[in-house]
């Protein structure tokens, strides 16, 4: 009988891994079983990850961004470019590729002269992807003649059971998926985000299984990626988890002193969203004047959540950033948050602000956004939701700009308009009768809102994470087995 201990490599190349991952049972009910993790994330996390999570059992290593990106751009990089574009713009017609659309539209606008004249030619082959399976089998081929072999080292030293990642070679754990797919190492991508089925297509790497949230989700890597249904398993979301416990939550007493919010007055919260597509300030500057003009049912006041995005290195959207800082600064009733750096390169996407951000939720009495994840988030905690999608009048000069109000279609925004979870408002009249409405009447929807939740995370008892693990820890087995 083999008593060697099994081994995991985790790929956690986004701020939102280290929450699904780290802040969920996955990882410490893999690490009970008796399975080794080795935990690949950005080289400035790992010192603060071994100090806040370390334990017997959790190794934590480089995924090398470095030398991935140095890959990616000086080897035939116009060629691996134009591969990837091909695998995310060239998914099945057979589900919703409203959100694709809409990025091909954006990489067109945004491209340098040489690569809008091969436009044509690769929308052509867009085209036939979307109705030849044959065709996205070739792409995804393709993809593994891309393959520096970077980790060597690491297989050598850890030889791991399998290689668990938060896409299926969608950003830059490709390489690292593509090199154990080539040494025969079993390879499971978990989907983290709410939109990840339907947005990203195809996979970057060959990959054993999957697991997601949803029947829905499944539904759309089986039709649109061409996911055998045999291979995808739904765990729900873990990154939930701690939601449906509250156990990241403060009191409302002291998340107003928090952020010097008034007791008295309703609180009415907006989370940034889209901002790569358009700019938010235009919802912004509506609610502002709702709140500042006394126009809601009751006194209330603002409280806006700033995007990790509006601190990229980006003009455009730390010029945003600062016209909401501005604004808070001059009307009494309008509060800022600001996401918490969670450090290295995966920025203000952290874990680091989960209290922040259950307890901006839990204490709102209407929350806002776009069409953002939150949408989900703020339903878990039973909160009514409104969709802002008012369009901005200049949009960003000089880059593509998709209206707001053209949003509607895309899959995760049209399975919540069809729910009845929330409102949408695309001017500021709709939006003042969404939110007074829902101040008058604080439980309307409610059952919707549950509906919603139920068809969306599938598991509302904060067992995810462990469901999660356990379905890793078979498919451990059967990697074994095989």
């Amino acid at each position: 009988m083999d008593t060697t201990p099994k081994r995991v490599f985790i790929s956690a190349d986004h701020g939102l891994a280290i929450v699904y991952f780290l802040q969920s049972d996955v990882i410490a009910t893999l690490l009970e079983a008796g399975t080794e993790v080795v935990l690949l994330t950005d080289d400035g996390l790992k010192d603060k990850i071994n100090e806040r999570f370390g334990r017997p059992g959790l190794i934590v290593e480089s995924l090398r961004f470095d030398q991935a990106r140095d890959y990616f751009n000086t080897y035939k990089p116009s060629l691996q470019w134009w591969v990837d574009f091909l695998r995310r713009a060239g998914a099945s017609k057979k589900i919703n590729l409203e959100a694709v659309d809409s990025y091909i539209y954006q990489v067109e606008g945004e491209a340098h002269a040489r690569r809008k004249t091969l436009f044509p030619l690769m929308k052509l082959l867009v085209a036939v992807m979307r109705r030849s399976r044959l065709a996205r089998e070739a792409v995804v081929r393709k993809q593994r003649s891309f393959n520096p072999m970077l980790y060597g080292d690491l297989f050598e030293k850890y030889r791991p059971d399998m290689v668990i990642a938060s896409t299926p070679g969608w950003r830059m754990d490709r390489y690292l998926l593509r090199e154990a797919a080539a040494r025969g190492v079993p390879t499971t991508t978990v989907i983290v985000g709410w939109d990840n089925s339907s947005s990203y297509s195809l996979p970057g790497a060959d990959t054993s299984w999957a697991t997601c949230w949803s029947a829905l989700q499944k539904e759309e890597m089986v039709q649109g990626s061409d996911w055998d249904p045999q291979r995808v398993f739904i765990g729900g979301i873990p990154s939930y988890d701690g939601y449906f416990t509250q156990k990241w939550q403060m009191s409302r007493d002291e998340y107003f002193k928090l952020h010097g919010l008034d007791p008295a007055r309703k609180l009415i919260s907006y989370a940034s969203s889209f901002i790569t597509f358009s700019p938010n300030i235009q919802n912004i500057e509506a609610l502002a004047r709702l709140v500042s003009d006394n126009q809601l049912a009751e006194p209330s006041q603002l409280l806006v959540r700033l995007h990790p995005n509006h601190f990229m290195d980006v003009p455009r959207f730390a010029e945003e950033r600062q016209q909401v800082r501005k604004l808070a600064a001059e009307l009494p009733h309008v509060h800022v948050v600001e996401p918490v750096a969670l450090g290295g390169e995966l920025g203000h996407y952290s874990g680091e602000d989960m209290p922040e951000k259950t307890s901006m939720m839990a204490h709102s009495d209407v929350f806002v956004t776009v069409y953002s994840t939150m949408v989900v988030e703020a339903s878990v905690h039973d909160r009514p939701v409104v969709s802002a999608c008012l369009d901005s009048p200049v949009g960003w000069p000089g880059k593509f700009t998709l209206p707001l109000s053209k949003i509607g279609g895309w899959p995760t925004h049209a399975r919540f308009r069809d729910s009845g979870a929330g409102r949408v408002a695309l001017d500021e009249e709709t939006l003042r009768q969404a939110i007074n409405y829902y101040l008058e009447n604080p439980a309307a929807d409610l059952q919707a809102r549950r509906d919603f939740i139920a068809r969306e995370c599938t598991f509302t008892d904060a067992s995810a994470g462990k469901r999660t693990a356990d379905i890793l820890l078979s498919l451990i087995e059967k990697g074994q087995a095989a």
